[in-house]
């Protein structure tokens, strides 16, 4: 539920803090008072898109900051915890907040302090708020949203994520198949290939960093006279001292013998030069064990230059290989092992061919038996939504309408049985649904796209949206003047569809219809105040008189003892309706059908 929005320098709001109420909130004021701006300052909060048209005139910013609860939201906390950020101070609370630059048009967005990206704004606004505008009935033209409907009204998405991962796996084996049947046709080749690849690798007797190990060697071989030469100099002059033509006074190692002794007795008469004779102490033992690996390593030096060929050879193998099958030694191994699968499956295609189309059959099966129960589901849901629209466009002024949900399915050979026939099959299921309608007596029924006029797509959005609130997780759902195109005759039943939806959600609702205004649980009144040549706009909560006022304002220009007493009538006549809902409802407490459990008055 939102409990607190603060906009700041956002269009022709300079400052607005807008506490809202659970249940019914409806915002009147005049056209261009900023209602709608209200509207779009929430859009922001769902990650919609911004630009730098929305700063106030002369402001560095805008800034749009929703505080909600997460009491009516529980599904929000876990989307928080993956991306940490949830407030382990207050977890019963999330605050929503989105910043817009004048100069660059960019925004911030932040969630509980921290920020976040758009994508991660918008997977969490949009579980927090659904907004329906004045101009969404648009979307009830796109067939797409259409089985999207009918699904959550029939509560069949688990059902449908069940289809969608059979269809997943049936695709997996499917393409399986295609491509050992793509094989198949060159199958003696590809067994050719990949036998030649397998024969040289192991007639080669390839081994992990061999390269490597020969390079290095080459080069030592290659340079054997010259490694000798130094090893052996370098031995010499660390502890022979005179080796040959060489010429030393003294062998290194002796030197520093007496350099070591004589510190020592250094170390012995002056204490402060104990370091230094252990120092010296240090680098004598070092010494005689660099004498000593330096020995070793010219007594080991086996630098045979016939291994030369040897080795040149061997290179060039696997050279060849690497020219012939690409990549290097490791690669070449690592296909060879998968080299010995792919010709033992080759090999046996045809047992694996015969054992993935088991596996295909068995598989469209179990998808036909899901499929057809959601199917069926959704043909027992389509004709309960038709019924109930009807019955929710007679309240609304349009008593003949004729609803109907269209489920169509298309041929296929290749597709899912269900029914004693074969159908086309997506993630979705085997079905296409579409919306018909037929507005007047002795119409047939019609695509609902190409026959509903704006008065009626805005009648049959709130029907539906009043229907589908039943399974609508999101808390606070907004209504931008979804009441346009509505005349005041239907205006008291599109009050009680409004309120009625509180049942279960927080509304919020920008309405022009006093009949609407009236079922207000918290009425907002939106002005414009023209200072300092600017314009601002300002909003406070009205209370019970002036919501009268509010309400004659709004039926006859001009507040007069007659629209006052009939702003009253109307405001009584709402309050009798929210009476009895309440009782029916208590008294329908725990009715396990899916029906409505309150009935329109008219």
């Amino acid at each position: 539920m939102l409990l607190e929005l603060q906009i700041r320098d956002f269009a022709i709001i300079d400052r607005l803090h807008l506490r809202l109420a659970a249940g019914f909130n409806v915002l009147t004021g005049e056209t261009g008072a900023g209602k709608s701006i209200i509207i779009d300052a929430l859009g922001t909060l769902r990650g919609e898109k911004v630009d730098v048209s929305m700063v106030r005139s002369g402001c560095q910013r805008a800034r749009i900051e929703g505080v909600f609860s997460l009491d009516d939201a529980p599904h929000v906390i876990p989307v928080l915890r993956e991306y940490d950020l949830l407030d382990d101070d207050d977890d019963n609370q999330v605050i929503l907040a989105r910043e817009i630059s004048a100069e660059s048009g960019r925004s911030v967005a932040r969630v509980n302090g921290r920020a976040a990206n758009t994508g991660v704004l918008r997977e969490i606004g949009s579980r927090l708020l659904d907004i329906h505008g004045q101009h969404e009935g648009l979307s009830l033209f796109n067939t797409r949203t259409h089985l999207e409907m009918l699904d959550r009204l029939g509560e069949l998405l688990p059902l449908r994520a069940q289809v969608s991962e059979q269809v997943a796996a049936l695709r997996a084996i499917r393409e399986e198949l295609a491509e050992l049947r793509r094989n198949q046709a060159r199958r003696r080749e590809r067994i050719e290939e990949l036998r030649f690849l397998l024969e040289d690798v192991q007639a080669a007797k390839l081994r992990p960093g061999e390269e490597a190990e020969l390079l290095r060697e080459r080069q030592v071989v290659q340079n054997s006279a010259r490694i000798a030469e130094l090893s052996a100099g370098a031995y010499a002059d660390l502890y022979e001292g005179q080796e040959g033509g060489r010429t030393a006074a003294r062998p290194v190692f002796e030197v520093m013998a007496r350099i070591a002794a004589g510190l020592d007795e250094l170390g012995r008469l002056d204490p402060s030069a104990a370091p230094l004779a252990a120092t010296a102490g240090e680098v004598h033992f070092q010494l005689e064990d660099l004498s000593a690996a330096l020995r070793s390593y010219r007594l080991n030096l086996d630098a045979d230059p016939a291994r030369l060929d040897a080795i040149e050879d061997r290179l060039t193998v696997l050279s060849d290989l690497k020219r012939r099958y690409g990549g290097d030694a490791e690669t070449l191994i690592e296909r060879a092992a998968k080299a010995e699968v792919e010709i033992e499956r080759l090999t046996n295609a045809s047992e694996h061919i015969a054992d993935l189309e088991a596996q295909e059959a068995q598989a469209l099966r179990g998808l036909g038996r899901v499929a057809g129960e959601l199917s069926q589901r959704r043909r027992q849901a389509g004709e309960r939504l038709a019924g109930q629209i009807e019955g929710a466009m007679s309240d609304l002024a349009m008593p003949h309408v004729r609803f109907a949900v269209q489920i169509d399915r298309n041929p296929d050979a290749d597709g899912v049985p269900v029914d004693a026939g074969r159908w086309a099959f997506d993630r979705n299921g085997i079905d296409r649904v579409e919306f018909m309608l037929a507005p007047n007596p002795g119409e047939p029924l019609k695509p609902l796209a190409r026959i509903a006029s704006g008065g009626e797509s805005a009648r049959l959005l709130l029907a539906l949206k009043s229907i589908l609130s039943r399974v609508d997780e999101v808390a606070t759902l907004i209504f931008d003047e979804i009441d346009v195109g509505v005349g005041g005759r239907a205006g008291q039943v599109v009050g009680q569809k409004l309120w009625a939806i509180t049942e279960r959600h927080q509304v919020v609702c920008i309405s022009h219809l006093p009949q609407v205004a009236a079922f207000a649980d918290a009425h907002y009144h939106i002005s414009k105040t023209f200072a300092d040549q600017r314009t601002r706009t300002a909003v406070r909560r009205l209370n019970s008189d002036e919501q009268v006022e509010e309400l004659a304002m709004m039926l006859d220009g001009t507040p007069s003892a007659f629209s006052q007493a009939n702003a009253r009538e109307i405001i009584g006549r709402a309050q009798t309706w929210k009476e009895s809902f309440r009782a029916a409802h208590q008294s329908s407490a725990g009715d396990p059908t899916d029906q409505p459990r309150y009935q329109i008055v008219s």
